[in-house]
């Protein structure tokens, strides 16, 4: 869910089939911009969503009427508030349409949208001539970019791939009406008059929104997580601890101590060969490693 909730709002569950098929240019929204929840067929389901649109638009402009002569903080502008709010949830449906490739629950985008959808309310002046949606729409929209932005994002990209992926994802949207299918690389990169190496980058950014665990179950196959599939046990992990432990305890003790080790266990030296190196008896050399050891694992963290 997003950190923040819409205060008033009377949120409800969208039904995933009622969002509009397509969504270009949310700047202007058209006349069923009110009913963009139902995706009717033929001209009867036209007229209808154009008749409740046009019934919206006419409650919405009665209600600014009557809330620009409310006091705020009573009862009865918290009413025709929340009213504004309820008749305008389909503008804010329609915006948060534009967002469902992103994979985030459409019930939260709808919520952080209608956020918007608030302050907009808050802010409108219908003297100042402007319908109410070309007004709120740049606001909702705002609000769920800014959602995305700041909240959704696991895996960041650079700014200008964010951006690019806009219009390679447009440019996507307009080529699969266009030829009846979806656009090749090489064709998303000639109307962009890009590389196709930077396509490929936006598309790749576009799909960055998290960073999916390695353990994961993988969806759809039944498969184990990456991790299962990819990863081995590395013979040589065990060995990690005890190597920096040796580390850490070798520089404790004498230098002298510290050579005959290293000639011993890493020069692979004999004891008589280490007897001659450093022109002592062997058997000094003995009682030596045997006060190193002696010393060592007495300091041993693991061991105690």
């Amino acid at each position: 869910m997003p950190a923040r909730t819409a205060p008033e709002a009377p949120l409800r569950r969208d039904n995933p089939a009622d969002e509009p098929d397509r969504t270009d240019d949310l700047t202007e929204p058209g006349p069923a911009d009110h009913d963009a929840v139902g995706t009717l067929q033929g001209p009867r389901g036209r007229e209808s969503r154009e008749s409740r649109g046009a019934d919206a638009r006419a409650l919405t402009q009665v209600l600014f009427k009557e809330f620009a002569s409310l006091e705020p903080g009573t009862p009865e502008h918290a009413r025709v508030r929340a009213a504004l709010i309820e008749a305008n949830l389909p503008l804010v449906r329609y915006a948060a349409a534009r967002f469902r490739s992103r994979n985030e629950p459409m019930e939260d985008v709808v919520q952080v949208g209608t956020i918007g959808l608030i302050n907009a309310i808050d802010r409108f002046d219908p003297d100042r001539g402007v319908q109410f949606p070309t007004f709120a729409m740049p606001t909702v929209v705002g609000e769920i970019k800014r959602y995305f932005r700041d909240n959704v994002r696991t895996v960041h990209v650079p700014r200008r791939l964010h951006e690019l992926w806009v219009q390679v994802n447009g440019a996507t949207e307009d080529l699969t009406v266009l030829h009846g299918r979806s656009p090749t690389t090489a064709e998303i990169a000639d109307r962009l008059k890009i590389p196709e190496d930077e396509v490929l980058a936006c598309i790749e950014a576009g799909r960055s929104y998290h960073a999916t665990s390695l353990e994961a179950a993988q969806e759809g196959d039944g498969l184990p997580g990456l991790l299962d599939r990819l990863g081995y046990e590395d013979p040589a992990l065990a060995g990690v601890e005890h190597r920096d432990l040796v580390r850490h305890l070798l520089v404790q003790l004498p230098e002298r101590e510290q050579r005959i080790l290293l000639l011993r266990y890493y020069s692979n030296l004999t004891q008589s060969q280490i007897s001659a190196e450093l022109g002592v008896s062997q058997m000094h050399v003995s009682r030596l490693l045997s006060r190193s050891f002696a010393r060592l694992r007495s300091a041993n963290r693991i061991d105690a």
